[in-house]
């Protein structure tokens, strides 16, 4: 059973997931905050296996909550849930610690799919989440490298070609920010299967997450 918290201010959010969550036969609701300062305290007498936190809230905001939970050992996984989606945001709730970013209007199936394969160690980014890291860290990448696009670009095909068709697509998907459940609906593969795939797309590219996969796809100027 996945033991799960709800961080927000707004009650009639707090309300909806929980009917969500309620109806998972394998997620169970452990309590509320609306604030950061009553998600430490939740934590402490609950002990979730995941928090969804809201960013924006009174008295302790969900980017704070989430760097102090991170603080503290064995933590709680947190999939901070937000309307918004500025790429600082993405960047700050990741450096604070957060295993999974994504926006309040994401399909109720979707969300609950994040909770499980956050609890299983897997993070899980919104397509936009996605977006915005890779811009970063291109954006950094730039003001440090005198490597021209095409160049960039050169590399990543070179790495992409030693991947089988299959693992190809797994990799398009990835840079997609699809998640495996996703790309197993897309493909018509398992979800064991699709996680197989990641796995040896880590070892080909010389990758360790998903979003470096994705970078790796963005450059090669395939999506």
């Amino acid at each position: 059973m996945i033991r799960v918290a709800l961080v927000d201010d707004d009650a009639l959010v707090r309300s909806a997931l929980g009917l969500m969550i309620g109806g998972q036969a394998d997620i169970e609701l452990v309590g509320e905050a609306s604030n950061g300062e009553e998600a430490l305290s939740l934590v402490r007498t609950s002990s979730p296996d995941v928090v969804l936190m809201d960013i924006r809230m009174p008295v302790m905001d969900g980017l704070e909550a989430t760097r102090q939970l991170h603080a503290k050992p064995s933590p709680p996984r947190v999939i901070v849930l937000t309307t918004f989606d500025a790429d600082e945001y993405v960047t700050t709730a990741l450096a604070a610690g957060a295993d999974g970013f994504l926006l309040k209007d994401t399909p109720p199936g979707d969300i609950v799919t994040a909770i499980r394969q956050v609890a299983a160690g897997d993070p899980m980014l919104s397509p936009s989440a996605t977006a915005s890291l890779i811009r970063q860290i291109r954006t950094e990448a730039a003001d440090t490298s005198s490597h021209p696009a095409e160049a960039r670009a050169d590399a990543a095909l070179a790495r992409l070609s030693a991947l089988t068709e299959r693992e190809h697509e797994v990799a398009l998907a990835v840079g997609r920010g699809l998640s495996n459940a996703e790309i197993a609906k897309e493909l018509f593969l398992s979800v064991p299967t699709v996680k197989a795939h990641v796995g040896r797309l880590f070892d080909k590219l010389g990758t360790t997450n998903r979003v470096q996969i994705a970078i790796c796809v963005h450059d090669a100027g395939l999506i």
